[in-house]
C-alpha cells in the first residue's frame, strides 16, 4: 500500500477516535447544536453515519467483492434529512455502534485492496467515474468540515 494511502486512511480513522470520545457525553449534549438552528450532535454523527453505510454498500463493499459499483449521485437535502429523522430513532449507544462498524468495514476493505483495484477508476451506476483514494480526499475534508466545529464546541461545555 501506498504511503499516500496509508497516510488517508489514517486521517479517515480519525472519525473513529473523535466518536468514541463522544460516547463518554449526557444525551443533553447529544441532543445540544453547536449554533440554533443547526443540526444537534446526534443528528451530524448519523450524517456521517450513513453516507459511511451508503458508501460501504454501494461501492467499497462492491469494489472489494469484485462487482460492480452501484453508488449514484443523490439528493443531498433529502438524504440528510433523513439521516437526522433515522438518527433520532435509534439509541446513543447504537448510533455510535453502526458509526463504528461501518467506518471501521471500509477501512478494513480498502487496506485489503490491491494497489490495482485502489488505483482503478470505476463506473458508478450513473457512469461516473468513482476513485477509492478521491473518495477518501473527499470524505476526509467531510469529516474535518463536522469534526473540528464539534471540537471547539465540545471544549466550550465540557
Amino acid at each position: 500500500m501506498s504511503l499516500e494511502m496509508q497516510s488517508l486512511l489514517e486521517f479517515f480513522e480519525e472519525w473513529i477516535s473523535f466518536t468514541i470520545t463522544l460516547q463518554e457525553l449526557d444525551e443533553v449534549v447529544w441532543e445540544s447544536s453547536i449554533e440554533p438552528g443547526k443540526w444537534a450532535i446526534r443528528d451530524i454523527i448519523s450524517h456521517i453515519m450513513l453516507w459511511d453505510k451508503y458508501f460501504y454498500e454501494e461501492a467499497v463493499d462492491r469494489i472489494a467483492s469484485d462487482k460492480q459499483v452501484t453508488i449514484k449521485h443523490l439528493n443531498f437535502d433529502d438524504f440528510n434529512s433523513k439521516a437526522i429523522i433515522y438518527g433520532r430513532t435509534i439509541s446513543t449507544d447504537e448510533l455510535i455502534e453502526k458509526t463504528l462498524f461501518y467506518r471501521k468495514r471500509i477501512i478494513g476493505d480498502i487496506r485489503n485492496l490491491s494497489e490495482e483495484a485502489i488505483n482503478r477508476d470505476y463506473k458508478d451506476g450513473d457512469g461516473n467515474v468513482f476513485n477509492v483514494t478521491q473518495y477518501l480526499k473527499d470524505f476526509i475534508w467531510h469529516d474535518q468540515h463536522h469534526m473540528n466545529p464539534l471540537k471547539e464546541y465540545l471544549k466550550t461545555i465540557t
